[in-house]
């Protein structure tokens, strides 16, 4: 058999339902406040000033480690340079050697020679010239003069070689010949510019002796 509660105590217990279901909505929304002002704490303290870099950290071994790479590309590079400047020169002194013992003498004779030709002589007609290429000479202008004997008789020829540079002045002369060359035979001594690699000159034939 069941027993009826009163009408009060139904009422009193739901009182007391409501105030503790208020009383958990009040701590909730205090939990929520506090969980906002400590969001807005921790906001503040994000965007706050950075500190300054320590300076005494940089201890500047990467610039200098660079300067001392480029340092040494430097060097090297003018090493390169120096080496193959003297191996350039070493060359141009060995072709120039090589052609100065076989023609030194005939050159002198030369020299001689025209010492008192005027005008262009009597064998013009009778010399050619061909460059030679850079890469045998050792860098040197040298040319290569072509003398013919185009008569009946055996002769002796003295050339006089000219080098002019982009305004038609004599910077050079140099001397070759052919002594003893027989009827429609040749020789070919060759003329070497001594004016540094490179500089640009063009020959040219000014007299040309037989005798």
């Amino acid at each position: 058999m069941s027993t009826r509660i009163p009408d009060g105590q139904v009422r009193a217990r739901r009182s007391r339902r409501i105030a503790s279901l208020l009383a958990t909505c009040a701590c909730g929304s205090l939990l929520v406040s506090c969980t906002s002002d400590n969001n807005a704490g921790g906001g503040a303290s994000a965007s706050a000033r950075p500190t300054a870099p320590n300076a005494s950290n940089f201890t500047g071994t990467a610039p200098s480690a660079l300067s001392s790479a480029a340092s040494s590309i430097i060097d090297s590079a003018r090493a390169s340079a120096s080496a193959a400047a003297s191996s350039a020169s070493a060359a141009a002194s060995a072709f120039e050697a090589s052609v100065s013992a076989d023609t030194a003498r005939a050159a002198a004779a030369a020299e001689k020679e025209l010492k008192d030709v005027q005008g262009g002589g009597n064998a013009r007609s009778e010399v050619s010239m061909t460059g030679l290429p850079k890469a045998e000479t050792g860098g040197l202008l040298a040319v290569v003069v072509t003398i013919t004997n185009k008569t009946a008789q055996k002769a002796s020829y003295a050339v006089q070689i000219d080098f002019l540079d982009s305004h038609e002045k004599v910077v050079e002369t140099r001397y070759v010949g052919a002594e003893n060359l027989d009827p429609g035979k040749r020789a070919q001594p060759i003329a070497i510019s001594r004016q540094p690699a490179g500089t640009q000159l063009t020959p040219r034939v000014t007299k040309a002796q037989r005798y």
